[in-house]
């Protein structure tokens, strides 16, 4: 594995001895129920709540728990860890999410976000953005704002053979002329087609504006189709003046296809030496090899991502374990760490950016 620090290795190894035991308990109550957003820092294996005015302000040798509710359009659950933050607090920050997840019904779809290489979703829960402050707090086993319930995101559609949707910063810096794109505005969904974007790009964008609008808002969404130089009212008043745009080449593409490859992997054995079955290995997969009562890897290594998926029917050490399996996988596939983005996701919760990696998911 390519190392990242000299205590990455001592951390993953704390985080499977360690994970098993409980932190602090009572940790979290009722008011992680009701929508909104909350912040805590780890502080000595307990999670401390932070004013608002403290939210998007992270110190670099910590570790935090970001919970961004919207009721019945379900939470999202994330762990920010600090690029200096110590082994135990990481390991506290696991055990406090487990306990968080529990306590919510393991509804929350989990994200491990790392300083530096945070996804637009988290970098879109603070309007006046995210800063780093140097330092932290004791950790525990050493010795001495916003509407979240307003949707704002913007997909980038690439590729040539590999065509896959990847959140990027809500921007006009993130829009070239050769690609597609989609604004998902909640009620309305605009898609977005660059004059430059290939015949496939064209094809798939339509597929995901129309996979958005029939999963994640239940049909209910008006889907808006505009070409490059169309742009809405509404467009404009999200994005702000539209600049000169940046020209997208065919070798963009190319690259962008090698990073959208996928494999899919079943987990026989969370909680010990963890088994793997490789189900498919190319993309789009089946619906079908997603089996209730199993858990599943699908592996976007190439670009930086992990997905877990736990099935209704999965035993409950399995699921408690999920962050635990997506670790000792980044390990076997020698993925730099702290460089890969983890996502879990309960089934009925899962997300277009997962989705589109199957075949038949309507």
């Amino acid at each position: 594995m390519e190392p990242e620090s000299d205590t990455v290795p001592e951390a993953e190894e704390c985080i499977m001895q360690m994970l098993p035991f409980l932190a602090a308990p009572g940790q979290f109550g009722p008011e992680t129920r009701e929508p909104g957003l909350m912040c805590w820092r780890v502080e000595k294996m307990k999670a401390v709540p932070l004013e608002p005015a403290e939210f998007g302000a992270f110190f670099s040798g910590d570790s935090y728990l970001v919970l961004s509710n919207r009721g019945e359009e379900g939470a999202d659950l994330h762990m920010w860890i600090g690029e200096k933050s110590s082994r135990d607090e990481q390991v506290a920050c696991a055990m406090l999410a487990t306990q968080l997840d529990n306590y919510l019904g393991g509804d929350p779809i989990q994200h491990r976000q790392v300083q530096g290489y945070e996804s637009p979703e988290f970098m879109n829960l603070f309007p006046r953005g995210v800063t780093y402050k140097e330092g932290g707090v004791e950790s525990g086993f050493r010795k001495n704002q916003s509407d979240s319930g307003l949707i704002h995101r913007l997909y980038q559609i690439k590729g040539k053979r590999n065509i896959r949707a990847k959140e990027v910063e809500l921007s006009w810096d993130s829009f070239n002329k050769g690609d597609c794109f989609i604004l998902d505005l909640g009620e309305t969904i605009v898609s977005w087609v660059g004059s430059k974007a290939n015949i496939f790009e064209k094809q798939k964008v339509h597929e995901i504006a129309t996979l958005i609008r029939d999963t994640e808002r239940h049909g209910k969404a008006q889907i808006t189709n505009i070409s490059e130089g169309e742009e809405t009212t509404q467009m404009l008043e999200v994005l702000g003046p539209m600049p000169a745009l940046k020209v997208s080449t065919p070798e963009e593409d190319t690259k962008a296809d090698a990073s959208n490859s996928a494999s899919l992997y079943k987990v026989s054995d969370a909680t010990g030496s963890m088994k793997l079955t490789k189900v498919s290995e190319k993309s789009p997969f089946s619906r079908d090899l997603l089996v209730r009562d199993d858990c599943f890897i699908l592996d976007n290594g190439a670009n930086g991502k992990i997905f877990v998926w736990k099935g209704s029917g999965a035993n409950a050490e399995e699921k408690r374990e999920a962050l635990k399996m997506a670790d000792d996988f980044i390990q076997k596939m020698n993925y730099p760490r702290m460089k890969t983005q983890v996502e879990i996701l309960p089934q009925g919760r899962e997300r277009v950016i997962f989705k589109q990696f199957f075949q038949d998911w309507n």
